[in-house]
């Protein structure tokens, strides 16, 4: 859903949308799970939520973009900064999250629970 046409409402959420790894599409093509946003009344798209697990890679690929470089080469702050980012957005309630982690980062699955228990110790 873009182009010329495009609604200024679609326009407006596009950003939203993208950082949530979701799809914009009509809403005549929305399926029973996606949300259908209207305007003044008027149906005007519908969101297509991610499934968790594309999420998390969403997520990772995102914080590449946002660092400029593979994470595997941040430096150990930063990772841990990465992990604290990653908790908040809930990446650790993902089935193999851990797993998905440690491997973006370079890290052991262990590393990742120190980052981890390491923040909730300090609060």
């Amino acid at each position: 859903m873009s182009g010329a046409g495009e609604h200024p409402f679609a326009a407006a959420v596009k950003p939203l949308v993208d950082a949530m790894g979701g799809e914009i599409v009509g809403p005549q093509e929305a399926s029973g799970d996606d949300v259908v946003l209207s305007w003044e009344g008027e149906e005007v798209l519908a969101v297509r939520l991610p499934h968790l697990s594309d999420s998390l890679d969403h997520l990772l690929v995102d914080l590449e973009r946002r660092h400029g470089m593979p994470l595997k080469d941040l430096d150990r702050k930063t990772k841990q900064s990465v992990v604290r980012i990653l908790e908040t957005r809930g990446a650790f309630t993902v089935r193999h999250g851990v797993e998905t982690v440690a491997t973006a980062l370079g890290v052991s699955r262990f590393t990742v629970y120190n980052y981890i228990n390491r923040d909730n110790g300090s609060k």
